[in-house]
């Protein structure tokens, strides 16, 4: 088995499915004992690219986007709450938190990927929105999580007001789209093939074993 796998998570930070997906999938590596044979990278996708970057209140959102009621949005949070306990990972939704605009911070992954940082920031960040309640499209926020991991944060800032960097985001998520990738988390393996939605840790095994046995 002396292959190498290219995993490209499609993903958004403010995504609850994505971290439990991409948290199932790490179990799923470690415990093969795989992790010298894959290589991840991170892509953008934005669930909502026209959110106004003060955010909009997450009831009111989903209620809008799914026509979700509130009893309806109470049980899916609390069944987020059980899954993340499982993989150590603690959602902590409250009263009046936002969905808020990600662009930046999907500039601000990108950025981290040159440097060898991008799963540390990303995983900071849905951190910082999930857990610790911060808005994750302040750049005093953005900052603080940049510096967490040792990265220069005021030359990675000044890359979310590049026009370049900005048009480099929306030119992947054009990418993935095209591809045919509609929701996330949607991970994809050595760009073949896919699995979408977060699945089960066995199944990531088996779509593993079966590419390293190929």
């Amino acid at each position: 088995m002396s292959k190498r796998i290219k995993i490209d998570i499609v993903s958004d930070i403010v995504c609850p499915w994505c971290i439990i997906g991409y948290k199932r999938l790490a179990l799923a590596i470690k415990e093969m004992g795989i992790e010298d044979k894959v290589e991840l990278e991170w892509q953008p996708f934005e669930l909502n690219r026209n959110m106004p970057q003060e955010g909009q209140d997450l009831h009111e959102h989903l209620s809008e986007k799914y026509g979700s009621t509130s009893d309806q949005l109470l049980q899916s949070q609390q069944q987020l709450r059980g899954l993340g306990e499982e993989l150590d990972f603690k959602f902590d939704f409250f009263e009046g938190m936002k969905i808020v605009n990600t662009r930046t911070a999907h500039v601000l992954l990108e950025y981290a990927k040159s440097k060898g940082l991008q799963t540390d920031l990303n995983l900071n960040l849905v951190e910082a929105y999930f857990i610790r309640h911060q808005n994750i499209s302040d750049r005093q926020v953005q900052s603080k999580e940049l510096q967490k991991i040792g990265i220069d944060d005021e030359e990675a800032i000044a890359r979310t007001e590049d026009a370049e960097w900005l048009k480099l985001i929306q030119e992947k998520e054009n990418y993935w789209q095209q591809m045919g990738i509609s929701s996330v988390p949607t991970i994809v393996f050595n760009r073949k093939s896919a699995l979408t939605g977060a699945q089960a840790i066995h199944i990531y095994k088996k779509v593993l074993n079966d590419i390293l046995n190929e």
